[in-house]
């Protein structure tokens, strides 16, 4: 009985590996030959996540005529690829994709690393910051202190606390976009809140326009929830969305739903004007289109200037073509899984009917600790406190991948967490693989885009700052330098590196 669990087309796996675009060998760069090119080309797929383990390959024939090789070449990297455990085969069954003993599986996403790695390898990988001490622990008591009322009841609350929701909807208020506890549910973190909207929007075979690129997180969720992407390319540099691209897009692929981040982009940075929302909203609403605005980034401008522009939502105040996600998590700690969503009250309703089957409800506490940080001013606080720290990591981070990769190009962004780096012609896939030879993890530009794009990129967080930032660049470097070189990616573990 064959072992493959789904199929890659000979036509598909020549685009993926075609993505893999690399800078012309310099002097003294060692090409390697053209099966093991190809071999590790499929091991990189693999090992990011963009074919899947137990995937069966197309026949050497196939994949040769769609490669433009010899079936020799093929034959050789498949060989080469199952002396190395990434592929098995079976006579009469074909070959398909496995990982080696002791390699873990590939994670589609990139969750947080081990606490008992963190002292060998530097950890680039998640857009999160430590808590801004004193306030998680002064808010988590304040939430204890709240606590009793509430343990006397079932403490099943689907649409959230009622003074919580209260409290979101004021905030919103005081914006000036009118808005009623009705509107508003809270949720296990943003990615709750839009798993929650995708489920009732966007059920299987539907289309979902996406910023070309854009969370991989949430693009991964969307697949896996059977949504058809649509890429939506975003304009150049740091100035938001390109608005004909957008209306093309709408009008022609009519998509059920499309996601954005207008406030500091996630990988990007980049920040939407006023008159790029108010104009993507009256596109979608000719569409028919619903716009999921995720807000998680929303506070962590780390520049003085002029005022935020306007939230999205504000453009349609009566949330009948705007859904709004809001989040604790990036503004405040990674760990405050809490989120909310602001819509129409019909919306909100038929969410908060669909989570019976989900998740139920949001922890209790920790509502009661959000709630808190937004009663007492403890959160204008916090989120002082965390973009300071941001702003410090960004400037440290930014000078020591200057000095130490200065071919790499990049544009500042004003907020957010992010750094969006282009990486000078090199494999942004084989620069994350050889990272983690050197003692560095970083998410290369694939992880954030569909099919394949952005090979040439990484995505820098700021989560690190004075020597560790300089490390961490340093460790790129001898990363770019392996690829560059085409040094076979093995060696030695990486040294332990004490703050």
């Amino acid at each position: 009985m064959a072992q493959w669990t789904s199929a890659m087309g000979a036509t598909q796996l020549a685009r993926l590996l075609n993505s893999q675009q690399e800078r012309p060998a310099g002097p003294g760069a060692r090409r390697p030959p053209a099966y093991r090119a190809l071999a590790d080309g499929v091991r990189l797929l693999v090992l990011e996540g963009r074919v899947p383990v137990a995937a069966r390959l197309p026949a050497e024939r196939e994949l040769a005529l769609a490669l433009s090789v010899s079936r020799t070449t093929v034959a050789a990297a498949y060989e080469t690829l199952r002396t190395e455990g990434f592929l098995e085969s079976r006579r009469g069954a074909g070959s398909w994709t496995a990982v080696p003993a002791g390699n873990p599986l590939p994670a589609r996403g990139l969750e947080p690393l081990p606490p008992e790695a963190l002292g060998s390898v530097i950890d680039l990988g998640t857009a999160a910051l430590p808590a801004p001490e004193p306030w998680l622990t002064r808010a988590v008591q304040g939430a204890l202190e709240e606590l009793p009322p509430y343990a006397h009841t079932h403490g099943d609350y689907p649409a959230g606390l009622p003074a919580l929701r209260s409290m979101i909807a004021e905030r919103y208020t005081a914006r000036g976009i009118p808005t009623m506890p009705e509107q508003i549910m809270v949720t296990t973190g943003a990615m709750g809140a839009i798993d929650a909207i995708c489920h009732l929007f966007g059920g299987r075979g539907e289309r979902i326009a996406v910023e070309s690129p854009s969370y991989a997180n949430i693009l991964q969720l969307m697949r896996e929830a059977g949504a058809r992407l649509v890429p939506v390319a975003m304009a150049e540099g740091l100035t938001g969305w390109d608005l004909d691209r957008w209306r093309q897009v709408l009008r022609e692929a009519a998509p059920r739903i499309a996601y954005v981040v207008a406030d500091f982009h996630n990988p990007t940075g980049a920040l939407a004007d006023e008159d790029q929302r108010r104009r993507l909203v009256e596109a979608a609403r000719s569409a028919g289109t619903v716009l999921v605005v995720d807000e998680t980034m929303s506070e962590l401008y780390l520049e003085p200037g002029p005022e935020m522009p306007r939230r999205v939502c504000g453009f349609d105040p009566a949330g009948s073509t705007v859904i709004t996600v809001g989040s604790a998590s990036k503004a405040f700690w990674a760990g405050m899984r809490i989120g909310w969503v602001r819509a129409a009250p019909d919306v909100i309703r038929s969410l908060v009917a669909a989570r019976a089957y989900a998740d139920l409800g949001t922890p209790v506490l920790e509502q009661l600790a959000v709630n808190w940080l937004f009663s007492t001013g403890g959160w204008e606080q916090a989120v002082q406190l965390r973009r300071n720290q941001a702003r410090d990591n960004r400037d440290a981070l930014i000078a020591a991948v200057r000095r130490e990769l200065p071919t790499w190009e990049f544009e500042v962004p004003q907020g957010g967490l992010t750094l969006w780096v282009r990486t000078g012609g090199l494999s942004g896939s084989r620069i994350a693989e050889a990272g983690e030879r050197v003692g560095v993890r970083v998410p290369s530009g694939p992880r954030f885009g569909v099919d394949g794009a952005f090979e040439g990129y990484v995505r820098l967080p700021f989560t690190v700052a004075g020597a560790v930032a300089e490390e961490a660049a340093a460790r790129l470097a001898a990363a770019a330098r392996l690829v560059e070189t085409g040094t076979p990616l093995t060696g030695d573990s990486p040294r332990t590196f004490v703050a």
